[in-house]
């Protein structure tokens, strides 16, 4: 090579490199909110026995519950689209992964040819075997192996896999959110269903003591002791609370169909939702929580690992502007008659180191790379919404959870006094000194505090469930979504 034409390539390599200096640096990327600012309010003190476990429905032992929970997993649709998420996303990460590596194919064509007398091959379209010209006609065979490796340089073959398996992690946690999600809601449900029933219980209760007060007053009227205006209005106290009973069975023929469409069952399945008396509650919440919820939230891990895919997502639309280096190779037999292909003569053998590098491209690699940066600009944006967010639920719900618990407290002591108040009044119709009437609408208050007791116990069990799912139910990171160096 001559000096002049070794100068001339080593000129055009650097103009060739100098495309390399096009990236458009456009503003600065959206930082993630600092874990240390994370925690809740000081006056929030709950703390009794920490996290949840990851079957945490369990500590309620309930063995319907528990059924019912284990047949959402299996059946939920919303479980079953995670999953195939999950699916999906690994295979798209494995698909990247594995251009990363050297590709080898097995080549094989037969190629009938009629050369043209005017072209290229002009020659080989005469037919002279002496020559060896048969042509116009040839049997080209071609037989191999076929080799690529692409040079990774600048990081972005690794860029893209980090991205792959970033978007598959964050699937993962999806999925566990997901779960947490339909445990949560069948809890909710179910719970919501058994206070109907002991509401219901109680309601059924008190309309039978209305009956006999309606009956008692009938029959005092009957003896020219009561006039008509206290059975009407004992008719009218019966009709309320049948009302009240009508409403809470359609309430629980509703909450029924809703357990059916989130567990994923139809009609023709029995969902076991016998009357249980509702139980205690069984979990609250540390006195302080930092960084510990971002680790148990699935949703806020998930949008950490979309967050992190964007960051390597930047770095290989970075690289592409960079020069790309690949080796290709070929062995193999290449014949022009079919005849000759396993002959010695007939061994090929290509190594060809190459390199590309974009220079002109109209704008293209930049508009990536800044896609890119808007993309992760926004998951950003997002995840640190979403850790205010879930800071807020544990908050509110702990803070529900404080006030339903005072609220219990009160009512207790006020059912203490209407059990006092119906004791007294049976106790004084038992020597004489109260009517029949008196002391049966005496049951009456008592059963309706029991029923507002009921109804706290409802609420507060719905808080709990809304805190656990706030404190991302069993979940732990570490446990549930795989390294992205795997």
């Amino acid at each position: 090579m001559s000096g002049r034409t070794r100068i001339c390539g080593i000129a055009g390599l650097i103009l060739a490199l100098g495309g390399c200096a096009l990236i458009r640096e456009e503003g600065d990327l959206t930082q993630p909110r600092d874990p240390v600012d994370i925690r809740l309010a000081d006056d929030l003190h709950l703390a009794r026995e920490g996290w949840p476990e990851a079957r945490w429905w369990t500590r309620y032992q309930d063995p319907q519950l528990d059924q019912l929970i284990d047949m959402a997993f299996a059946q939920a649709p919303s479980i079953a689209i995670a999953r195939s998420h999950i699916d999906q996303a690994r295979a798209q990460a494995d698909t990247v992964k594995s251009l990363t590596g050297v590709q080898v194919e097995l080549i094989a064509l037969v190629n009938r040819e009629h050369v043209s007398a005017n072209g290229f091959l002009g020659p080989f379209a005469r037919n002279e075997p002496a020559l060896g010209l048969t042509g116009p006609w040839y049997t080209e065979g071609l037989v191999g192996l076929g080799g690529v490796y692409q040079l990774d340089l600048w990081g972005r073959q690794r860029a893209q896999v980090d991205a792959a398996l970033g978007v598959r992690n964050a699937r993962q946690a999806e999925a566990a959110w997901i779960e947490l999600e339909v445990s949560s809601g069948v809890t909710l449900l179910y719970f919501q269903v058994q206070t109907a029933q002991q509401l219901l219980a109680d309601l059924q209760r008190m309309s039978a003591i209305a009956a006999e007060v309606v009956a008692a007053h009938q029959a005092l009227i009957q003896r020219g002791l009561e006039s008509q205006p206290q059975k009407q209005l004992a008719l009218s106290n019966q009709a309320l609370i049948d009302r009240q009973i009508a409403a809470l069975r359609s309430q629980t023929r509703q909450l029924r169909e809703a357990m059916r469409a989130l567990i994923g069952v139809g009609a023709e399945v029995s969902l076991p939702l016998a009357p249980r008396s509702l139980p205690e509650h069984a979990y609250g919440v540390p006195q302080s929580l930092g960084y510990e919820l971002l680790a148990r939230r699935p949703d806020l891990q998930a949008m950490r690992w979309l967050v992190q895919s964007s960051y390597s997502s930047i770095d290989a639309a970075k690289a592409a502007f960079y020069p790309s280096f690949d080796i290709k190779a070929f062995f193999g037999a290449d014949a022009l008659h079919m005849g000759d292909l396993w002959d010695h003569g007939s061994r090929q053998i290509n190594l060809i180191p190459g390199m590309t590098l974009p220079i002109f491209d109209g704008g293209r690699l930049n508009a990536e790379l800044a896609d890119a940066r808007s993309l992760s600009n926004s998951l950003v944006q997002q995840y640190n919404q979403a850790v205010l967010d879930a800071v807020r639920d544990v908050a509110v719900a702990g803070s529900k959870l404080q006030g339903l618990e005072a609220q219990a407290t009160l009512q207790q002591a006020r059912i203490g006094n209407m059990r006092f108040n119906r004791d007294s009044a049976e106790a004084h119709y038992r020597r004489g000194l109260l009517g029949r009437v008196a002391a049966l609408e005496a049951n009456l208050p008592l059963l309706a505090e029991q029923s507002s007791l009921a109804l706290l116990q409802g609420q507060r069990l719905e808080s709990e469930v809304a805190l656990i799912k706030a404190l991302g139910g069993g979940y732990h990171a570490d446990n549930a979504t795989a390294a992205i160096d795997d």
